[in-house]
């Protein structure tokens, strides 16, 4: 890394404006742990997000934070997919680990769902089937997420979703630390619980061995929040909410809000199930059932918009022509009809 102390006000505070080959632009932002730039790759001449840790961690905490960031860098790396982030690279330099990836503009659904951010059950339906595809492509090439949750989404302006943070994921090239095996549910449970417990499968709750089903049930959890705006499980105290998600089965989507179509409370329901032979097996069967829910609503809409038209069309019709008015509206409808017989090949 690189540093400068010749600020403007004339202030012996240093500036960081170098990391490996990146340019650095500006903060974007910083957590209790990591901070995140903006820069400028001057090879491939294009912006990038720069994570790094910050340098106040103890020799254990930059160890389990380093490992965090090869982890994130070995499993994404490994994914090709419009919606999953995409790492461009990994390095240390001097005492510092960095990861340059795609610099994403929009906002982490958590912050949107905390801003009183409502979701369509439409807009639910069409970004959830595209994180369901982009799990079903990590879980093919033997990646799983295992920290699926709304501060891991990130969202552009036109909702196109992004999965991102790969930092606890269970991948073939995982790093671990010396003291625990990459199976072991102690070392995922432990992880899991440096963030929020609230949208994790019973299995992780519980501390037991997890596969690719569990980050169908996060994204089903997920979904539940952006449609009901609240979360399936809640309690202040930890143990109390880990129960809950281990034993308690949730309320269905479509019995808190009105709104919610039946089918998608269904799907969003099943991939919630406790057991996991009773949820979708795969996120390619979650994604199938959510598409073809949009291509119902889709068409009944289409549906709804034809007759509008004939309403709008017969309205005008005045009353001295009442002898013609039930001739006229059979033939638009049977225009109409041949239409639409024709559009549907």
């Amino acid at each position: 890394m690189t540093f400068s102390s010749s600020l403007p006000n004339g202030s012996t505070q240093t500036r960081l404006i170098r990391i490996g080959r990146f340019a650095i632009k500006h903060e974007l932002g910083r957590g209790s742990i990591g901070v995140v730039y903006l820069a400028h790759d001057p090879i491939i001449d294009r912006d990038v997000a720069i994570k790094t840790f910050r340098s106040r961690l103890s020799l254990v905490e930059k160890k389990q934070h380093e490992q965090h960031f090869i982890n994130e860098a070995r499993a994404a790396g490994r994914l090709a997919h419009s919606n999953i982030v995409t790492i461009y690279e990994a390095s240390s330099e001097g005492d510092a680990t960095y990861i340059a990836m795609e610099y994403l503009q929009g906002r982490e659904l958590n912050k949107m769902l905390d801003g009183g951010h409502r979701f369509t059950a439409s807009e639910v339906a069409s970004i959830s089937w595209k994180i369901a595809d982009a799990l079903e492509h990590a879980h093919k090439n033997g990646v799983v997420h295992r920290d699926i949750k709304p501060a891991n989404i990130f969202l552009s302006a036109d909702l196109q979703p992004k999965v991102v943070d790969f930092g606890i994921a269970r991948a073939p090239n995982r790093v671990t630390d010396q003291m625990h095996k990459a199976e072991e549910p102690y070392t995922l449970f432990h992880d899991n619980l440096l963030g929020t417990p609230n949208y994790m499968s019973p299995e992780q709750a519980m501390g037991h061995a997890v596969d690719a089903r569990t980050d169908i049930y996060s994204l089903g959890a997920v979904m539940y929040e952006m449609l009901t705006f609240r979360k399936p499980f809640q309690a202040e105290d930890t143990d109390k909410l880990l129960h809950q998600i281990s034993f308690k089965a949730a309320a269905d989507p479509h019995a808190i809000e009105a709104s919610v179509p039946l089918a998608l409370s269904k799907i969003v329901m099943k991939a919630m199930s406790k057991k996991v032979d009773k949820r979708y097996q795969t996120a390619e069967e979650m994604a199938l059932d959510i598409k073809r829910f949009l291509a119902r609503t889709r068409r009944d809409q289409g549906r709804k918009a034809k007759l509008e038209d004939i309403e709008a069309i017969v309205e005008p019709l005045p009353l001295r022509h009442s002898r013609l008015f039930w001739p006229v509206c059979g033939g638009i409808v049977a225009l109409l009809i041949a239409a639409y017989s024709i559009w549907r090949g």
